[in-house]
């Protein structure tokens, strides 16, 4: 096992992966910029390392800085944790190349996956349903041709794009002719993938040991976005019959088993409600930020899981004893202003009380006194429950976010409220469009084309 590990994040992740490391009996090393001196992570850990100035490009996504920190305090592997460079490949094999191990999957895979071309080529031979998609577009006649191929609506993708970055929907030849006045295919490269409107996002959370042994933990239901931006997730889906959990689990071993995966990651897909059929959107080589909800039904740590899996120790349980208990809802919580177009509300947090008692957890990265900066992502925290029914987790979530406090910022616990108490919601009646039809004032949009999000 090892001796130490540098946490290469920030904010609420970095601390969930501190207090991984200490009930692993690991030490821990934060690496912080110039604006997070003071951060929650710093205080906890138990090295502290500045990598920079105010910006991410400066600090968190300063390669060679973070490079030199682990270096410096001895740290046996680093762990990415989600964002910045949890995705890139490069870093990955410059970490290996140093001697310190990588916690997350090698960085082929990260490189294979990552390129969303190539991983739906990749993994085509397997069989796995896709649906209809384009090569990579060479210039906007190109793109033109090619989504009349692929067959309208068509979202157009980044080959490279990651979380529902950088994305739009094209309805018609006219949508489309006005998104290329927007995007510049000589800089960035997109394909088209067929857009599915009345679908559901089911993700499945996968584990791999490094000796061949994948193994599934259940779906989670991602439907509740907002500009393909997710807000609330929850586990089980009220959408899938038995058979249905079965198929979309083995399907997402078979996924990771085809591009060779270990450590833990996440096989996305959309479930095309005209015909319940599942089809294969990419992988996700890293830990999501939503996976508090799978520990919950299934009691398995998965940042402690990676850690092992990293170390070199294989999977101690078969599929056979993957037990899932109840049902777990997360609610993001971001320092944004919902009723002004989710504008950025960075500042001090004068006041903040965290949700607590039964079957509530919050995951988060700052306290009372801590800024939201306004150089990074505004997640505050995650508040995380768990039910032993569905309606059951609702009650409890409802009680929670009427706990949550915060003051001195704007947040979007009102929003979750609102969500909570639709009908449609409560019912489990969900769609990848339900924020645009049931909450129609939160999807207000400056471009009628542009399906970009910041996650």
């Amino acid at each position: 096992m090892f001796q130490r590990i540098l946490i290469a994040n920030r904010g609420e992740i970095a601390v969930r992966i501190i207090r991984a490391c200490r009930e692993l009996d690991i030490e821990t090393v934060a690496i912080y910029s110039e604006a997070d001196e003071n951060a929650l992570h710093v205080r906890m850990a138990d090295q502290a390392v500045c990598v920079g100035g105010p910006d991410a490009v400066d600090s968190y996504l300063n390669k060679a800085s973070i490079l030199n920190a682990a270096l410096q305090t001895q740290a046996d592997a680093i762990h990415p944790g989600y964002g910045f460079l949890a995705e890139d490949a490069d870093f990955a094999e410059q970490v290996t190349k140093a001697g310190i191990t990588w916690i997350g999957p090698n960085p082929e895979t990260i490189r294979l996956v990552g390129d969303k071309d190539v991983a739906r080529a990749s993994i085509a031979p397997s069989g796995i349903p896709m649906s209809k998609g384009s090569t990579p577009l060479e210039d906007d006649e190109d793109a033109i041709q090619k989504a009349a191929e692929v067959g309208y609506p068509v979202i157009l993708k980044p080959v490279a794009g990651g979380g529902g970055k950088g994305m739009f929907v094209a309805h018609n030849e006219e949508d489309l002719r006005h998104i290329l006045e927007i995007v510049d295919l000589s800089r960035i490269t997109y394909y088209f993938e067929h857009y599915i409107a009345r679908s559901r996002h089911i993700e499945v959370q996968i584990v791999a040991d490094n000796y061949g042994e994948v193994i599934h933990l259940g779906e989670r239901e991602c439907s509740l976005q907002r500009r393909n931006q997710k807000l609330l997730e929850e586990t089980p889906s009220t959408a899938l019959t038995h058979d249905m959990r079965k198929r979309v689990g083995w399907l997402a071993i078979k996924a990771a088993k085809s591009v060779h995966y270990s450590n833990i990651g996440t096989v996305e897909f959309l479930l095309d409600l005209s015909n319940n059929e599942f089809y294969f959107m990419e992988i996700n080589p890293r830990v999501q930020v939503e996976h508090g909800v799978t520990e919950c039904v299934t009691g398995i740590d998965l940042v402690r899981t990676q850690i092992r899996i990293a170390a070199g120790e294989p999977l101690d349980i078969t599929q056979k004893d993957v037990t899932f208990t109840g049902h777990a809802i997360e609610c993001r919580i971001n320092a944004e202003d919902p009723d002004n177009n989710f504008m950025p509300s960075p500042g001090d947090i004068t006041f903040m009380h965290e949700p607590s008692g039964p079957r509530v957890r919050c995951d988060s990265g700052v306290t009372a006194g801590d800024a939201i900066q306004p150089y990074y992502d505004s997640m505050i925290a995650k508040i995380i429950v768990h039910g032993r029914t569905r309606g059951d987790a609702i009650k409890i979530m409802q009680r929670a976010l009427g706990e949550f406090r915060i003051d001195g910022v704007k947040t979007t616990i009102s929003l979750h409220e609102k969500i909570l108490h639709d009908p449609m919601f409560r019912t489990g009646n969900l769609s990848t469009q339900f924020i645009k039809e049931r909450l129609k004032d939160y999807e207000q949009q400056d471009n009628p084309y542009d399906e970009y999000i910041n996650n």
